[in-house]
């Protein structure tokens, strides 16, 4: 089961918590069973109903508390097929989910959900980027840009605020990827992981809270001595309450 990816990460974890270990030891972890088996059915169903339809084979899925502890995490549909989990290892191109970081860039630049701004052509030194639907709405609020996934808006925003503010604002809030600071940064061009975008979104549903995703809470000998416990540990207060309440009223709608 998908239990198989959680354990060869925790493994891989382990050796760089203690060391090479010559005897047994009792690993406890953050994963919640029942969360950890609905997780796995959810992919195997994705992959099931919609894998043939969109070309793909296989899915992963990342499931945080809001204080980083990893509940659920799925590194494929089967793992007797594949063991590489594409949850922890796999880096993909995450497309417009990240742009609530160029908004948030935007935010924290003094515009609000209620700036208007236009989807309409753009043109940024001979990139033009399109909607995916092919059309413009014209003048709309970012509010309604964010909502509709408008591609034109974060383009313009992530150049206006300079990619910089979008690649620094990402790794203020989780995402550990070496960004490099372009235009197309705006329509989630970079690859990273599912693990740090999951870490990156945290903050947006705790308060402004940076948190280190984490798995293994504590490492035991067979006869109970603790050679590792978890501290809690994170960078603290990486946004402003209020750009979080701005973002949460847009992100909602």
């Amino acid at each position: 089961g998908s239990e198989s990816y959680v354990a060869d990460w925790v493994e891989q974890l382990v050796q760089s918590y203690i060391g090479d270990f010559k005897e047994d030891v009792v690993v406890y972890t953050t994963i919640n069973w029942d969360l950890q088996k609905q997780a796995e059915f959810l992919i195997k169903e994705a992959v099931a109903d919609q894998g043939e339809k969109y070309h793909f084979s296989q899915g992963a899925l990342v499931a945080l508390d809001t204080d980083g502890a990893v509940r659920a995490i799925v590194g494929g549909a089967d793992y007797t097929k594949s063991q590489y989990n594409r949850a922890v290892t796999s880096r993909r191109q995450p497309g417009s989910t990240f742009k609530p970081f160029v908004y948030m860039a935007a935010m924290e630049a003094g515009y609000t959900p209620d700036t208007m701004a236009q989807d309409a052509p753009v043109n940024i030194n001979g990139w033009q980027p399109d909607n995916a639907d092919g059309k413009f709405m014209g003048e709309i609020t970012l509010r309604q840009a964010l909502a509709f996934s408008r591609n034109t808006v974060a383009a313009q925003l992530a150049v206006i605020v300079g990619p910089e503010k979008v690649v620094e604002a990402a790794q203020r809030m989780g995402i550990s990827a070496d960004l490099k600071p372009l235009p197309a940064i705006a329509l989630g061009t970079q690859e990273v992981s599912l693990l740090e975008l999951a870490q990156g979104y945290v903050p947006f549903a705790n308060g402004g809270i940076g948190v280190i995703a984490n798995v293994i809470t504590r490492i035991e000998t067979k006869d109970g001595k603790v050679l590792y416990g978890a501290v809690p540990a994170g960078p603290g207060q990486v946004v402003s309450p209020t750009v979080i309440g701005e973002m949460n009223d847009m992100l909602s709608t």
